[in-house]
């Protein structure tokens, strides 16, 4: 099958030991990002399968709509980049493994990174002493602080044992059959939502986007948290009420942020605001981008596009395309 790659930014797919699951394929990567519908028409115009990196390109409507040999969408993770609706109704299988084992530890261990980057001013430390300069300021110190989480997940769950090592006091916050979970597990949880975000020094974010997580976080949330704490989030950008956090930050609650998500990627502009504050700590969506989690990602995606290819797809979002009269062929 004719088989396309988009977004693989470094070259790095065709390094990977899963690559060898393609061959005997047709296989077609792209390196660069590319959002134009006429642009992307004609890369993926002889496309059977497309390969999608995360949610680096949005598979919209007017794009499937000029793809009619599209017969297999294959990816990892979540999809709201994909409109699904519309591939079920062009017979075009959408197949996402949700990866139900390990969790992502590149994007637990880059959490903590962050963490320890801004409560220690790291970058900032770093840019003086570059620029012929020494100390700038007073970093803080972890042990006995407040670690939050918000979302016991299994990411989550990694980030608060590397807390719990650095002698944090971690607290959990998310729906309560969640907390009940936790706290079965041995772990705290915040008295209350008002609670979790005044008491935490350090707050990371780890749940899914969708409907019922879009901006949970508040701006009235982040107005509660104290002056000196630091709120991380490698998770998504949009579970923080749109311009919120920017407006939180010049307020000073919180203090810093540590980000590497962002409400409209890539960020190539570098006047974002984010990106001009003092107090912000900013990485280009790298969580997951680690060799070891590129190869866990691709063999269960390269898996999918066996699957099909054997009549038997796996992992399949959109199962009503399976019995419709219109899966392509």
């Amino acid at each position: 099958m004719k088989v396309t790659i988009l977004d693989d930014y470094f070259d790095t797919i065709r390094t990977l030991d899963s690559f060898r699951k393609l061959d005997g394929h047709d296989v077609k990567i792209w390196n660069d990002y590319v959002q134009d519908v006429d642009a992307l028409t004609d890369r993926l115009k002889d496309t059977e399968v497309l390969v999608l990196i995360r949610e680096r390109t949005k598979i919209r409507t007017p794009l499937l709509e000029r793809l009619p040999r599209l017969r297999l969408i294959s990816q990892r993770s979540v999809y709201p980049h994909i409109d699904i609706g519309t591939c079920t109704d062009f017979g075009i299988v959408v197949s996402s493994s949700q990866h139900p084992g390990a969790p992502c530890y590149a994007a637990a261990e880059l959490t903590w990174g962050l963490t320890l980057a801004a409560v220690r001013q790291i970058p900032q430390q770093m840019a003086s002493l570059k620029a012929g300069n020494w100390q700038i300021g007073v970093g803080s110190t972890l042990r006995g602080k407040t670690l939050g989480i918000f979302g016991y997940s299994r990411i989550g769950r990694a980030v608060a044992e590397y807390g719990k090592a650095f002698g944090m006091i971690v607290k959990f916050w998310a729906r309560e059959a969640s907390m009940a979970q936790a706290r079965s597990e041995g772990y705290a949880t915040a008295a209350s939502k008002q609670a979790f975000f005044e008491e935490s020094d350090v707050l990371t974010l780890h749940m899914r986007l969708v409907d019922a997580t879009r901006g949970i976080v508040t701006a009235a949330d982040l107005a509660r948290m104290k002056p000196t704490a630091v709120i991380v989030n490698t998770s998504r950008a949009p579970l923080i009420e749109p311009g919120a956090l920017v407006a939180a930050l010049k307020a000073g609650r919180p203090g810093m942020a540590a980000v590497d998500v962002f409400e409209e990627e890539p960020v190539l502009d570098t006047n974002h605001p984010l990106l001009k504050m003092p107090n912000v700590i900013a990485t280009p969506h790298i969580g997951y981008v680690t060799r070891e989690e590129y190869e866990t990602q691709f063999v269960e995606i390269f898996d999918q596009i066996t699957a099909y290819q054997t009549g038997h797809p796996i992992n399949v979002v959109n199962p009503d395309v399976l019995t419709s009269a219109k899966l392509r062929q």
